[in-house]
């Protein structure tokens, strides 16, 4: 399936505390306007389940007719302090009232506060940060920066690598260090020097050797003192797939020797995600640049790229700049955001309620052992990789179901994504209600039971 169908369809009503189904779904009011969509965009924008947001509310989604969904969708892993906060409302009205919507690169008083604020966060080591618009533009600038820095070294040293099944975005560069083949084939001429390796995450591949790291190099013909930076999400966001620690301490020792700046993509990942505020500190290493968005702002267009000053001021004033960088309005909305982050300890909640999340998964996933072949994750974050029964083949097919069982019934998810298109995607607000959670925990067993028995 790659598209949901517009014609209502009668499903049982739904009435807790948490969730209200009233009327058939889609709903036959909200055709004009789903109409009018498919009419005037391209079909790639028409691939998520058919709900009509009115309003977002903390951890649940609402629509015009009186229906109310459990998000665990969090708008594409954005909404980490959950939807409509009031801190963050109010940080956008003050702001847009001020008279300043925008001002391009002159100073604002925002803006200062705001890179200091992501510096404080970030490791001790990075200590500048570089305000943009969204994820793939600083997968765009890590790039830049890596080889950069790479050829100032030697002429030669500019290889990127990164990892199978990885997705860094949509723009051009993004998506040549991805690693989902059908992504770029548009491209046409793939560079010979951004290169991926199998990324070593236990069930797609089972081996987690650092071995196969450096043979898989070997292999693409890479000497490692041509490699100026590898980059990799801190979890791959498709899967919610961690790599194996071992390895990746010893990815970061081989950085260090041959001189490439290790870059952690952690756009999905950032802000509390997994139970830490930086996804990659579950590795327990150094991070030499660190590409962040989506959890930053809890609601605008922001994103920023955090890093040693050496590598951040490579390029003269003027001259790696981005027209909406440091949007005042964003910057607002961003500064509110972390405070809320801050103050509600959401990381912490996050690790908490993740425990949950995660025990009633593996309870899930031992009942339909033959059709879930995995579960990945941490905190609020996690992926069940469907499979088809008696083997590890992906089941898309069953994912879309159970993705639609899930909506019918009052928890809505974006479509399934990942490997074969068939993980079934969690991402709760970080805020979200604990009976929230075990509410939609109950909901995608009963749908799991109905889609595969």
């Amino acid at each position: 399936m790659s598209t949901y169908p517009l014609t209502p369809k009668t499903v049982p009503h739904v009435q807790t505390a948490y969730r209200t189904i009233r009327t058939q779904l889609p709903v036959p009011e909200s055709l004009p306007i789903l109409e009018e969509m498919r009419k005037y965009e391209p079909q790639s924008m028409s691939g998520l389940p058919p709900v009509v947001w009115k309003k977002g509310e903390n951890d649940l989604v609402h629509d015009y007719w009186g229906n109310r969904w459990i998000d665990w969708s969090c708008g594409v892993l954005i909404t980490n302090v959950g939807h409509g906060r009031k801190e963050i409302v109010d940080a956008i009205v003050t702001q847009a009232q001020s008279g300043l919507l925008t001002n391009y690169l002159f100073p604002h008083a925002l803006r200062g506060k705001l890179a200091r604020l992501l510096v404080e966060r970030a490791p001790k080591n990075l200590d500048k940060a570089f305000i943009l618009s969204t994820g793939s533009e600083t997968l765009e600038c890590a790039i830049k920066l890596c080889r950069t820095r790479g050829m100032n070294l030697s002429p030669s040293k500019r290889v990127i690598v990164s990892f199978i099944n990885a997705f860094h975005g949509r723009t051009l560069g993004s998506q040549m260090i991805g690693g989902v083949p059908g992504l770029k084939a548009w491209i046409g001429h793939q560079d010979p020097r951004m290169v991926q390796v199998p990324f070593p995450e236990g069930f797609r591949c089972k081996d987690l050797s650092f071995e196969l790291f450096k043979s898989s190099l070997a292999k693409a013909g890479v000497k490692p003192a041509d490699v100026c930076g590898v980059i990799l999400e801190s979890y791959q966001g498709g899967n919610a797939s961690f790599a194996d620690v071992a390895y990746i301490k010893a990815l970061r020792e081989w950085c260090d020797e041959h001189s490439a700046l290790l870059v952690f993509d952690e756009v999905q990942a950032g802000f509390g995600r997994t139970g830490k505020y930086w996804g990659f500190e579950h590795y327990g290493v150094r991070a030499d640049i660190l590409c962040c968005g989506k959890g930053i702002s809890g609601s605008l267009p922001l994103s920023a790229v955090i890093a040693h000053h050496e590598v951040l001021d490579l390029y003269a004033p003027g001259s790696m700049t981005s027209t909406h960088s440091c949007n005042p309005v964003c910057c607002a909305a961003t500064i509110a955001n972390l405070e809320v982050l801050d103050r509600e300890k959401a990381v912490e909640n996050a690790a908490r309620l993740g425990e949950t999340l995660h025990a009633s998964l593996r309870t899930l996933q031992k009942k339909h052992a033959s059709r879930i072949g995995a579960v990945h994750g941490k905190g609020l974050v996690a992926a069940l990789h469907m499979v088809k029964a008696g083997s590890e083949d992906p089941d898309a097919d069953a994912a879309w179901k159970i993705v639609e069982a899930c909506y019918e019934r009052g928890v809505l998810m974006f479509s399934p994504v990942g490997f074969g298109g068939a993980s079934v995607k969690i991402a709760p607000p970080l805020t979200i209600a604990r009976e929230a959670l075990e509410e939609s925990l109950g909901v995608l067993g009963e749908s799991l039971k109905a889609v595969l028995g």
